[in-house]
């Protein structure tokens, strides 16, 4: 990104106005996902404040429904909880892209070949699955993999793993091609993938047919330990240059929950976790800020994508969906990372702007991963190929009134300390854990989930009552998800 003095300005809209389409023609719709974004670093983006924020709909109750990619991510092109694709974690048998890919029914109907099927152009830039590329993963092996474009694709231009994990000297996929990025800072992942969308966008211009782009970046994620290209000045994720040391003397928050105290009520696994010293907590910082300067680049290709949109008069006819398929924790229970049923782990940002839909308002309705697919294919006009799980955002995201009883189910069906929780609308969270622990938090009065209230005599009403509720959601399929809430 450049310096913040050459961002954009962008009109801000009263809450009441309404952003309306001045096409009847079908809408297009972009996708940007980030990697491991936590909710809250959304608030430095100025980009995405000004022009998606400030004029679209935000969803403050968002969960990635498992907090790792790829079961994330299949999730966002199936409309399905990981119980149902079967795509459990990142690595075969049970998870990778390998375990998508060898579902036919499944990666021949998911979204974009619905959309595909429908007429629309359709691009895929950045970031994809976990073993995507690699020929022997897992001991799942893959012959032809690294030219292979999944069903549904007419643009192409994925790295391929591990090459995923770093912003210089990566191999991008391009429509079957592989190729090699080089060293300069002009190769800075992120604004690859900016030029790459822009270019999309621009060469559809005088094409009378809708598209469908989603862009996936690496940042915030962390980047893999053999690293290449400029200096990196001790960051990780490496912004891109321009950006280096614009957080350099941001706090690391320490919400209540941050480096907790007293863990005797939380499982045996967390319990154990030995408190943070001060070295842990100095990188942590340090993590703390290189994801966010990282996420600078990723609003100069908002930027850009508004930019691109208006100048080619598609703006006001395109949905344009910001999210991540995952959160980050960051000392929060002692913890670093994701997999947890933590608010920190699962609750992830998103915002949608577009045709038909109010400027800035926040919806508190529950939203999840499941319900993108639903909502673009229902904006899109364009029927589902498979049952999916999820339910359209675009009712809610016109009313507030509208849906909210619905609850959620977020599992991680992976390792001995895997759980299956249900999200319950009036603020409850409730996870059984493969060990056979329980974890029960009333989000309304204890939001950093300090008091875990699962074996307490006084609330084993409540607890019961939970645990049906789960029960019934667990295994849930299609319509039944949205209906035994």
């Amino acid at each position: 990104m450049v310096a913040l003095v050459a961002l954009v300005a962008l009109p801000l809209l009263h809450q009441d106005e309404v952003v309306v389409a001045t096409t009847s023609a079908r809408p297009n719709v972009v996708v940007i996902m980030t990697d491991d974004q936590d909710q809250a670093s959304v608030k430095v983006m100025r980009t995405v404040q000004r022009a998606l924020v400030a004029r679209g709909v935000s969803f403050a109750n968002s969960y990635a429904t498992t907090p790792e990619c790829c079961p994330s991510r299949v999730s966002f092109e199936t409309g399905q909880y990981a119980h149902n694709h079967g795509v459990l974690t990142r690595h075969p048998p049970d998870g990778g892209f390998q375990a998508f890919a060898a579902q036919p029914a499944l990666i021949e109907n998911a979204l974009p070949a619905a959309l595909h099927g429908a007429g629309y152009r359709t691009a895929y830039i950045g970031k994809y699955m976990n073993g995507y590329g690699i020929r022997d993963y897992g001991g799942v092996r893959s012959p032809g993999i690294r030219r292979y474009v999944p069903p549904g694709w007419d643009r192409w231009y994925v790295p391929i793993d591990h090459t995923a994990y770093t912003m210089y000297g990566y191999r991008l996929n391009e429509n079957g091609h592989p190729r090699s990025s080089g060293l300069a800072r002009s190769d800075y992942q992120t604004d690859v993938y900016a030029r790459l969308a822009q270019a999309f966008v621009r060469e559809g211009a005088n094409r009378r047919q809708p598209f469908f782009l989603t862009v996936g970046t690496l940042a915030p994620h962390l980047e893999s330990p053999s690293r290449v290209g400029p200096r990196e000045h001790g960051r990780d994720p490496r912004p891109a240059p321009r950006d280096l040391g614009r957080f350099g003397r941001r706090s690391l928050p320490s919400p209540p929950s941050f480096n907790e105290s007293d863990l005797s009520d939380k499982p045996s696994f967390v319990r154990n976790t030995p408190r943070l010293g001060s070295t842990e907590v100095s990188q942590l910082r340090n993590t703390y800020r290189s994801r966010l300067e990282s996420l600078l680049a990723v609003d100069d290709l908002v930027r850009g994508l508004v930019h691109q949109l208006r100048a080619t008069g598609e703006l006001d006819n395109t949905y344009i969906v910001f999210t991540s398929d995952d959160g980050f924790m960051l000392g929060q229970h002692r913890r670093r990372g994701k997999h947890a049923v933590y608010e920190e782990s699962v609750r992830v940002p998103l915002i949608v702007r577009g045709p038909g839909l109010p400027a800035g308002q926040v919806r508190g309705q529950l939203a999840a991963n499941i319900d993108l697919a639903p909502t673009i294919l229902d904006a899109a006009g364009v029927p589902p190929l498979l049952k999916m799980d999820g339910t359209s955002l675009l009712p809610s995201a016109r009313d507030p009134a509208s849906g909210g009883t619905r609850s959620l189910v977020l599992e991680y069906l992976a390792g001995r300390t895997g759980y299956s929780a249900v999200r319950t609308p009036d603020g409850f969270l409730y996870a059984e854990h493969r060990n056979g622990e329980r974890q029960l938090y009333d989000l309304n009065t204890d939001p950093y989930e300090l008091h875990n209230l699962a074996g307490k005599p006084a609330d084993a009403h409540l607890e019961a009552e939970l645990a049906q509720r789960l029960a019934a959601l667990r295994d849930c399929a299609g319509a039944a998800c949205d209906s035994a809430g």
